[in-house]
C-alpha cells in the first residue's frame, strides 16, 4: 500500500459515493463543497438519481468514465464495505470515509473497521477515517468535508475530534485566521497523525 497521500490532497479526479440533492444529507455539503470549484473533476454518485445539483450523476463508481484517484464516501453503514470494494476495482487511490459507526459502537464495529483496512490493502487503497468530516488543502481550493471553508493560510490543522475540528474552523473563519490543510481522522483506521505529520 502506498504511503503517498497526494492523492487525498491533490486529486485529479474525485468520486462522492452518496451525493444528494437533499439539504438535510452530509452528501448534499460534501458535494456542494466541491462542485462550487471547477478545480478537479467531481462526480456524484448516487443509486437513485440520474442528476445531483443538477450535475450528471452515476448508479455506482464503477461507472465513472475514469478511475476516481480519491472517493468520498458518505453512505450509510450497511453500504460502506460494499462501496469500498466497488472504490477499488475502480481504481481509486485513495478514500475519505465520512460515515460513522464502527470502532466507536465497541467490538463488532472494531471488528467491520478492521474490516474496511484489509479491502483497502487489497487494492493498494488509503482510508482516512471512518467517522470524520473529512480534509481540507486550500491551495487547490480543495473542501472535502461538510463544513464551511476554511480561509487560505499557513498552518496545518490535524484533529481526531470531527467537533472540535468544525469548531476550530469557524472559528478561524471569525478570526479571519488561515490555514493551509485542514484534516480530521475520525477513527484513525488507516491514516494517522504520523502519516499526515511526515507528508507536510
Amino acid at each position: 500500500m502506498s504511503n503517498n497521500l497526494d492523492y487525498f490532497f491533490y486529486p485529479k479526479s474525485i468520486a462522492v459515493i452518496g451525493a444528494s440533492d437533499e439539504r438535510n444529507k452530509l452528501g448534499y455539503d460534501v458535494f456542494r463543497n466541491l462542485k462550487k470549484y471547477g478545480v478537479m473533476r467531481v462526480y456524484p454518485v448516487n443509486v437513485k438519481r440520474n442528476y445531483v445539483q443538477g450535475i450528471r450523476a452515476y448508479r455506482n463508481v464503477k461507472e465513472l468514465p475514469e478511475s476516481p484517484d480519491l472517493v468520498v464516501i458518505v453512505v450509510p453503514k450497511k453500504f460502506v464495505r460494499q462501496t469500498l470494494i466497488d472504490s477499488g476495482e475502480a481504481g481509486a487511490k485513495a478514500a475519505i470515509i465520512i460515515t460513522a459507526g464502527f470502532r466507536e459502537t465497541g467490538p463488532e464495529g472494531l471488528r467491520e473497521e478492521l474490516e474496511l483496512v484489509k479491502i483497502a490493502r487489497d487494492y493498494g487503497m488509503r482510508i482516512i477515517g471512518p467517522n470524520c468530516v473529512g480534509i481540507m488543502n486550500t491551495s487547490v481550493n480543495l473542501n472535502a468535508t461538510f463544513v464551511m471553508d476554511a480561509k487560505p493560510g499557513n498552518i496545518a490543522f490535524i484533529s481526531q475530534s470531527g467537533a472540535l475540528g468544525g469548531a476550530i474552523i469557524y472559528k478561524t473563519v471569525r478570526e479571519s485566521i488561515g490555514m493551509s490543510k485542514f484534516i480530521s481522522v475520525g477513527n484513525m483506521a488507516d491514516v494517522d497523525f504520523t502519516d499526515l505529520m511526515s507528508s507536510f
